[in-house]
């Protein structure tokens, strides 16, 4: 029986008792997933203790404890120590973010690569298809990249630092591919992985497929905090921590050199597993002063680092180097083998084509210029400007007043013809007062169509007063 009497009790949840059949941690759960599903349980609800649910219930305080970690690995609940147990933001809908057809007429949400520079690749295509090795770039060999393509791919990752060897390096299907093969090789379900508070949303997604379990580490200008790392770590077992360094994806937070050594440290003193994501890493070196180096030369033998060219070159070629130490290679290697197969020689064929004829260094310096004109027409409209932000971000963070529904908001701008998303998408953990939009200058097909999307999203903002 009960220790107490619950019945004028309040508590966020009051599962009925009669309703649970044994196993009943295995019940219990599914009625938790239930009730967050059908909206009982709304995003950010602090659940009931655990020792007080299972004295509501009249059960095992384990049996309590085993059915919120059923829940917790299925990314719907998310535990922050010394405060509880919550329902996570995005716990009842997928917050993947991908270039579907639109039903509206102007993209600021999806993040494209000024896909405006084809003339440049037209001229490379010929040259690969009249290749004397043509016809072994269409077969099953190499599975991780022909030996000069991962040449080639040291070489253009030298301009960034990165110092690896053709034998550290795989070739892979994009970035979003080098994330599902580095969770599979490395992670086991219910493991953790620390991200920042605001994070790359389909990573969020991925985590939650595998059923791996994100936790939030809150962060400043220059990035993710390493005493707020030392004491999540101090306090839960963390075996990974996930790292955009180079430009934070949604944030345009860049971590500085100073905070990665920092971070070096707790992460090396803990031996975490460090994915760093540097895909905007060409449009950071040499143009930001105090960006030095990858985390990946701090701690190599700790480190997956994820090269891709998709926001360099062309997204539509799904080309990404993963670098890896030792340490890594055998369980990474297998991986790559029964998820991939391989990668597209042909295509991995093109980009190397591009690397090696210079074509490469003229698409980025024409992207740069393409990034620096959206850039200065976006603070034409939202002038507000943080000295620590990426001066030259494929997407901006604009700040908004808080705003009760997300969603209502994402649906009003679709309706005035605007796709774009709301900081709850992008949320690891527990949920802020602080509220943004992440605006995409990247996805339109001119500086013209840009234009009428940040008006018309001003107008709207201004007439909600969110701004």
């Amino acid at each position: 029986m009960p220790v107490n009497s619950f019945e004028h009790y309040p508590m966020s949840w009051k599962p009925d008792r009669s309703s649970l059949k044994r196993p009943y941690y295995q019940s219990l759960a599914h009625l938790l997933e239930q009730d967050i599903t059908n909206g009982f349980l709304a995003p950010g609800t602090k659940l009931p203790p655990q020792r007080e649910l299972a004295d509501f219930l009249d059960l095992n305080f384990t049996t309590i404890t085993r059915a919120y970690k059923i829940c917790e690995m299925k990314g719907l609940i998310y535990a922050v120590t010394g405060s509880g147990t919550f329902i996570s933001p995005n716990a009842t809908r997928s917050i993947t973010i991908s270039a579907d057809r639109l039903t509206c007429n102007i993209d600021l949400g999806f993040v494209a690569s000024f896909e405006r520079t084809s003339p440049y690749l037209k001229e490379v295509l010929s040259t690969v298809m009249e290749k004397r090795y043509f016809d072994q770039l269409l077969n099953y060999n190499d599975p991780t990249g022909i030996p000069h393509q991962k040449m080639a791919a040291v070489n253009w990752m030298e301009n960034l630092g990165v110092n690896a060897s053709p034998e550290q390096v795989s070739i892979v299907s994009g970035a979003q591919n080098a994330l599902a093969i580095s969770l599979t090789a490395l992670f086991e379900p219910g493991q953790k992985i620390a991200t920042d508070l605001y994070t790359y949303s389909n990573f969020i997604e991925i985590a939650k497929m595998y059923h791996i379990q994100l936790v939030p580490i809150a962060g400043d200008e220059c990035g993710m905090s390493p005493a707020e790392l030392e004491k999540q770590c101090s306090h839960t077992s963390i075996h990974g921590v996930f790292l955009m360094p180079s430009c934070c994806n949604p944030t345009t937070v860049m971590m500085t050199d100073h905070r990665k050594k920092a971070l070096a440290s707790v992460i090396k003193k803990h031996d975490l597993i460090i994915i760093e994501d540097d895909i905007y890493a060409f449009f950071t070196a040499g143009v930001v002063t105090d960006y030095k180096q990858p985390m990946f030369n701090l701690l190599p033998e700790q480190t997956v680092y994820i090269c891709s060219t998709s926001k360099a070159l062309y997204s539509g070629l799904r080309v990404a180097y993963m670098v890896y130490g030792e340490r890594f290679k055998e369980k990474i290697l297998r991986a790559i083998f029964n998820i991939n197969v391989k990668t597209s020689s042909l295509n991995a064929e093109i980009v190397t084509e591009l690397i090696l004829s210079g074509k490469a260094h003229d698409i980025i310096s024409k992207k740069k210029q393409l990034v620096q004109e959206a850039n200065d027409l976006y603070f034409e409209y939202f002038p507000a400007r943080k000295h620590y932000e990426h001066p030259l971000s494929f997407f901006r963070w604009l700040s908004i007043n808080p705003y009760h529904n997300a969603l209502q908001l994402e649906a009003d701008l679709h309706e005035r013809g605007i796709r774009i998303y709301h900081s709850d998408r992008f949320l690891s953990g527990q949920t802020t007062p602080n509220k943004y939009l992440r605006v995409a200058l990247s996805s339109t097909n001119s500086l013209e169509e840009l234009q009428v999307g940040l008006r018309v999203l001003k107008e709207y903002l201004e007439e909600k007063e969110l701004l």
